[in-house]
């Protein structure tokens, strides 16, 4: 039976194939979001710096005013002269002088140097390199009898880290610092060795590495405690691929949980099997302070907790915008405008070394105001725009969030985005792009120790192979009372080194 075209409702029918369009269009434009975040991800560079098309081709603080009283102002003047002539290049710059040189001096040939007087030379100087050696160290402790006693005497062996093993501290140390610091996976270590004139297992450098982490988990234990004692940390995660010994080649998804005081240059590495909320609560469950995070809602638990403030990252804010930008343009391009302006006040502060009371001043004064303004305009924005679009989505995760991504700006010593623990992951993904995943969760583990550890010296500008060397060498009789001597931050480089 046909349908009566009077019973057709043609409004009604309308309405709903405008609605049926307004859903295709949404999710059209959903997939060419998608597309252009794995675009970016394959082809693009990752940097976010976000320069409206509206500024001056100069460099601005967005006019915001400075303190006269604690900013002394420069007023640059000269005469523009004459076009000169370029100077002569000036040369390449010297070799420093602690390098060693081998010098060879090269005389003319045929010439009797007894009847000659040097009036001068030239030198040249080229940078030279010599490929890594193994050697062998022999420790000779004779025997001697005493006629007089008849008692033999022979000086006491030195301590040794190793001490069923014939490896010297100084190549297991270069062994992890290649691998934990230049990213060399064991595997082409083991190859450079045997170029080198001998041959090392597999298992056997294995097996030093986890002597190693082994003899340092006191000095973790120790390093761990300061830096739950800090007060204030920065807290991200990075994933970890882990063979699984329950699967044959498969590998498993952990993570390690880095945490960073970043007031004492501090940073500690936490592996754990997942992603999940028992990681950090596990760890955290004494720690007092503020936590600042991007956003995770595992962190959102502490919130519950009185002794833990958390609060948020305006960097994860921005890139959330910087998504948005091929969505909604203008308005993407205000919000990124405006947090520029908030950055811009955090290089002022830091340009000038204005901290304490001034800073809070300077950053009530200037970054505050540019918060509220904002907040209002999300609010009104959000009502104007699909919540499931990215500009919507960009806007609802602030405005979610924006007690915590706002509070930094009400203190002299928080910082206003999450970017120094990140800085300290960077090794982590380079790593595994070269040895791709951990043999084991004991592994993993154990590569924590030494992530934390070797950031902490770089933090500290310490040179890791000398660090790495000399604790190996000294740990194994370390009194556990004196252990905090071997940290980064307080070590004191023998002599010998």
């Amino acid at each position: 039976m046909e349908q009566n075209s009077d019973d057709i409702d043609y409004k009604d029918a309308y309405h709903e194939q405008v609605s049926i369009n307004e859903k295709l269009v949404l999710k059209q434009q959903d997939l060419a979001f998608q597309l252009a975040q794995l675009q970016k991800l394959v082809f693009g560079s990752r940097h976010e710096k976000f320069v409206s098309p509206d500024a001056p081709l100069a460099p601005t603080l967005f006019d915001i005013p400075v303190i006269v009283e604690l900013l002394e102002p420069r007023v640059v003047s000269y005469e523009k002269n004459a076009k000169q002539a370029r100077p002569n290049h000036p040369g390449r710059n010297s070799f420093p002088e602690h390098l060693r040189r081998i010098e060879t001096v090269i005389n003319p040939t045929g010439l009797d140097l007894s009847l000659v007087k040097k009036i001068g030379e030239s030198v040249t100087e080229t940078l030279a390199y010599v490929p890594a050696e193994l050697f062998v160290k022999k420790v000779v402790r004779p025997k001697y009898l005493d006629t007089a006693t008849n008692s033999i005497h022979q000086a006491l062996a030195p301590e040794r880290c190793f001490e069923r093993s014939n490896v010297d501290p100084s190549l297991v140390a270069q062994i992890i610092i290649e691998k934990f610091v230049d990213h060399l996976p064991l595997d082409r270590q083991i190859k450079r060795f045997t170029r080198l004139g001998f041959t090392i297992s597999d298992s056997t450098v294995g097996n030093w590495v986890a002597a190693s982490a082994a003899y340092l988990k006191p000095l973790y234990e120790a390093h761990k405690k300061l830096v739950l004692a800090s007060g204030y940390l920065h807290a991200d995660e990075t994933i970890i691929k882990v063979m699984d010994s329950d699967k044959k080649n498969a590998t498993h998804t952990g993570y390690y949980w880095v945490y960073q005081c970043n007031a004492n240059k501090l940073v500690l590495f936490d592996y754990r099997t997942g992603r999940g909320r028992e990681g950090p609560q596990s760890i955290l469950k004494e720690y007092k302070g503020y936590l600042q995070t991007d956003g995770y809602i595992v962190y959102e638990d502490f919130d519950k907790n009185p002794d833990i403030i958390v609060f948020n990252c305006m960097a994860h804010a921005r890139r959330k915008f910087s998504e948005a930008l091929a969505n909604d343009q203008s308005r993407a391009e205000h919000v990124l405008a405006e947090i520029q302006k908030l950055y811009a006040i955090e290089r002022q502060l830091t340009d000038n070394n204005i901290t304490g009371k001034d800073k809070l001043d300077y950053r009530k004064e200037q970054a505050l105001p540019i918060l509220k303004e904002l907040l209002v305009w999300m609010q009104k924005a959000y009502a104007e725009v699909l919540p499931s679009s990215a500009i919507g989505k960009a806007i609802a995760y602030s405005l979610s969030r924006w007690d915590k991504l706002s509070l930094y700006a009400t203190t002299d010593f928080l910082s206003i985005d999450n970017n120094p623990v990140e800085n300290s992951i960077r090794p982590v993904a380079v790593g595994r792009k070269n040895y791709l995943f951990a043999g084991s969760h004991a592994a993993a583990q154990r590569s924590a120790i030494f992530y934390s550890l070797l950031a902490t010296c770089k933090n500290y500008n310490i040179n890791p192979t000398d660090w790495m060397q000399d604790i190996l060498t000294r740990i194994a009789s370390c009194p556990i009372n004196k252990i905090q001597d071997l940290l980064p931050q307080n070590w004191k480089q023998p002599q010998h080194i």
